[in-house]
């Protein structure tokens, strides 16, 4: 599959779409723009690729609606250079928004086939996250830590503490928290024990799973 003039096309008017819900940075608008998103979905699909909708990805994952993904980001604020943790990487198209950020990035994937697959396709694509993982997102990242934020692109029961602990002062965690709903929930560190918490609206996400072992 190639990218084409149509599907750049296809890409202006997605953003349109994201601008008119409410989506407001330019530098996250730019990054979709600019992402072919049609090339992280299987070619089947590719019909549907700018649509402002979720899709399935195998291992029962999904790619996230444009709309959830942008939000996120925006959420995140992100500045060139900021050390971002990214916990499910999927499809791989939240890692490659977050790398048109110039975010320095970190990526966790729990899905063995997922994982090799979206690595195999990093690798094809020339994207470059600092590292791409396979493990159990709810521990977070330590020996890499602290980040400037940390995003979840899984609903999760509760916020792992670990992730918490993970985030610089000023640094900000972006994770959907609820069981068959989601609420987005954004956390900003204040001081080693004070975080400013903002719930931002229902969401529905694939769930987040921990390693039993």
């Amino acid at each position: 599959m190639k990218d084409t003039l149509k599907h750049r096309g296809m890409r202006n008017k997605l953003v349109e779409v994201l601008s008119a819900k409410g989506i407001q940075d330019k530098a996250v608008l730019d990054a979709v723009k600019t992402v072919p998103r049609h090339l992280f979905l299987d070619s089947g699909f590719e019909d549907h690729a700018y649509q402002d909708k979720a899709f399935p990805i195998g291992a029962e994952q999904t790619i996230s609606q444009p709309y959830t993904v942008a939000f996120q980001t925006e959420l995140l604020k992100i500045k060139p250079n900021d050390k971002i943790l990214e916990i499910g990487t999927g499809s791989g198209y939240q890692t490659a928004i977050l790398l048109h950020l110039r975010a320095k990035l970190y990526t966790i994937e729990r899905q063995k086939e997922l994982f090799k697959k979206t690595k195999l396709f990093f690798n094809k694509m020339n994207y470059r996250p600092k590292k791409v993982i396979f493990g159990d997102g709810y521990k977070g990242l330590p020996e890499e830590a602290p980040f400037d934020g940390i995003i979840v692109t899984a609903g999760a029961p509760m916020v792992p503490k670990p992730l918490m602990s993970q985030l610089k002062i000023g640094g900000r965690l972006v994770i959907p928290v609820g069981e068959d709903e989601q609420v987005m929930t954004l956390f900003i560190r204040k001081s080693e024990k004070e975080f400013e918490k903002q719930e931002l609206g229902a969401f529905r996400f694939v769930p987040l799973l921990e390693n039993k072992n």
